[in-house]
């Protein structure tokens, strides 16, 4: 039963992702291919649409060899990997102090005003969720935020509304 089961949750990882994450665990020496876990969390997150189930980080587990206390640590302790559904469009606002001096109170509440929702949830239309996050590291363009893989500093109403205006 256990073999089939680690199987099972195995099958979930699709051949793409494995070559992706096998490229990872060959930057490590062979008994460190733990090392690789943060990069297969985001692998398996992009395949499911954004966001990890339990039976992923199991997967990830499974395929690393390593406890999945050790897989959920990193997903739970890292902003970058979400544990429910989020929108197509993942708006991450950072509100550490360089950022909050340099407006980001007010780039948070056009967002709010704008999408209709606040920090943890999703629009009506799944096209949109938004995520408080700690600094990302573009503290000269405060106030900033990341969508998907894109920074945006130097934020303004205008140019938030510029910015989602142009994404499907």
């Amino acid at each position: 039963m256990s073999q089939q089961m680690s199987q099972s949750k195995l099958d979930l990882i699709t051949p793409a992702s494995r070559a992706e994450i096998d490229m990872w665990i060959a930057k490590y020496p062979a008994d460190q291919k733990q090392s690789a876990s943060m990069a297969a969390l985001r692998i398996l997150q992009d395949q499911n649409g954004g966001w990890l189930t339990n039976d992923l980080m199991d997967a990830v587990a499974e395929y690393l060899d390593m406890p999945a206390i050790a897989v959920y640590e990193v997903a739970t302790f890292y902003s970058m990997y979400e544990l429910k559904p989020v929108g197509r469009h993942k708006v991450c606002v950072c509100t550490n102090i360089s950022c909050l001096l340099r407006g980001s109170e007010e780039v948070v509440g056009h967002l709010q005003k704008r999408l209709g929702i606040k920090f943890g949830e999703m629009s009506a239309d799944g096209k949109f969720s938004m995520k408080e996050v700690e600094c990302l590291g573009a503290c000269a363009g405060a106030p900033m935020m990341q969508i998907g893989r894109v920074y945006y500093e130097d934020l303004t109403p205008e140019k938030i509304d510029s910015i989602l205006d142009s994404l499907e």
